[in-house]
């Protein structure tokens, strides 16, 4: 069977499985576009209900390829959709509407800037070298994670304000419903496997980890207003920031020990072994000059320094620039040049 006749009968036999438990719904199928990713879907909603739950056709279809019947996988999905019935957040339809309520609920995310380049066309954003930070309304906690809605152009429209304004209101009251955490590496592990990590004194901890309390769309803290010179200050000094995954950044002191270069590598390998490509951020690795306050790409970075080495006057070649002005200023006036000689010779004899 097909792609295409399997998503058919697969959402067939979704909708009587859900009859058989009394659920009505209905069932429409879509193209989902989330950020990082999109799929083919099956939204099934409540006929009561303006919130709906949307089911991978594309991992039902891998399932059924890997040779699981369809009725089976029906029961699979359903599950999960009379799961996530239980666990969708709450919307008040007539406050979603109102901005000036809804304000109150922004939260900030960075994405991938190139994964997300169609997406971001629909929605309001600003860049941040290669990635993009977006703009979310925080609606409810469940067991699943954060119930929220991504802000796109439309909604700007219908709200009637400026990005520039969606941009201000974010930028502060982001930090305070999802307030920015950075921790020492040593802490962290020793959390998830007690007594198995010896302590780090907070002066020799040279990896940090930054994200929000729920550890849900974390990384966006990076845009926070102030939280590079405060990352700075905790650090004490310049650090590499390296994009752990959407959901979390760490921050590495730029003491030497490593390049940047080796830390990009190991970016790479952790994104290719170990982070869902959901969950993925870029494979790049930033810098911040706690000096000038400048965040950038760690190779904008190094070339910065490799330029201003260039452009820096050398010492040896500044003295040698005074000797050929003295010998030029000698050469106009014979007489104080007789007197340089003079002196000149008068203190060799000396010696």
């Amino acid at each position: 069977m097909d792609y295409e006749r399997f998503k058919e009968g697969f959402q067939d036999a979704l909708k009587a499985e859900l009859a058989v438990r009394g659920a009505d719904v209905e069932l429409t199928a879509r193209r989902v576009d989330k950020m990082n990713e999109s799929y083919d879907a099956i939204t099934v909603r409540p006929t009561d209900s303006s919130i709906g739950v949307n089911i991978s056709v594309e991992k039902a279809f891998a399932a059924y390829e890997n040779g699981t019947p369809i009725p089976e996988i029906a029961e699979h999905f359903a599950d999960a959709v009379e799961k996530g019935f239980r666990e969708s957040p709450q919307v008040d339809l007539e406050s979603l509407s109102d901005y000036e309520q809804m304000k109150s609920k922004l939260s900030m995310e960075v994405v991938s800037a190139e994964k997300n380049a169609e997406l971001l066309e629909s929605v309001p954003h600003e860049r941040m070298e290669d990635m993009a930070v977006v703009y979310r309304f925080v609606l409810d906690q469940t067991d699943s994670g954060n119930g929220t809605i991504l802000v796109t152009n439309q909604l700007l429209d219908q709200y009637g304000i400026t990005k520039e304004q969606l941009r201000a209101d974010a930028m502060e009251n982001a930090p305070e419903i999802r307030p920015s955490e950075i921790r020492g590496m040593s802490e962290v592990m020793s959390e998830l496997a007690p007594g198995m990590i010896p302590e780090v004194a907070p002066e020799d901890e040279q990896m940090f980890v930054a994200t929000v309390p729920d550890k849900i769309h974390g990384a966006g803290v990076i845009a926070y207003p102030n939280f590079m010179e405060d990352a700075a200050e905790k650090m004490g000094g310049d650090f590499f920031v390296l994009p752990s995954s959407i959901h979390e950044v760490l921050l590495v002191k730029d003491n030497g020990q490593m390049t940047a270069k080796e830390l990009e590598n190991m970016v790479k390998e952790v994104n290719a072994t170990q982070v869902e490509p959901a969950d993925q951020l870029t494979d790049h690795v930033y810098h911040y000059d706690s000096q000038n306050h400048i965040f950038e790409l760690a190779d904008k970075y190094e070339e910065r320094q490799r330029e201003a080495e260039h452009d820096a006057p050398d010492k040896d070649s500044v003295l040698g620039d005074l000797k050929e002005k003295k010998q030029e200023i000698a050469k106009k006036d014979p007489a104080k040049d007789a007197a340089t000689k003079a002196a000149t010779k008068k203190h060799e004899t000396s010696l």
